[in-house]
């Protein structure tokens, strides 16, 4: 499945847009972890690393990583650079599903 495959999804897709060489990124890992045992199969959490991906990080204007986009039906509907607290991030993605 491809980038755009996965985000034209009707259920929530978070993605992290992220380095292997970035802080930030590293501690994104277990609230990521955290956030989908919260929300179980109510939406998608995907980590796009931008090094390897650079089309999808360029299409999506990304200046600074970690970045997370919440997609629905392709569009994205929230955004937000640096890292983001588990409880607000399972709040957006709970907006979102409701």
């Amino acid at each position: 499945m491809t980038f755009n495959e996965i985000i034209q999804s009707d259920k929530p897709v978070l993605v992290d847009f992220s380095a292997g060489w970035c802080g930030p990124c590293k501690m994104m890992a277990p609230i990521l972890k955290d956030v989908k045992k919260e929300i179980g199969d109510a939406a998608t959490i995907i980590k796009v690393d931008v090094d390897k991906s650079p089309q999808a990080a360029s299409q999506y204007q990304i200046q600074g990583v970690p970045t997370l986009i919440l997609f629905k039906n392709g569009q994205p509907l929230w955004r937000q650079s640096g890292v983001v607290p588990k409880a607000a991030l399972t709040e957006i993605i709970k907006k979102f599903t409701a």
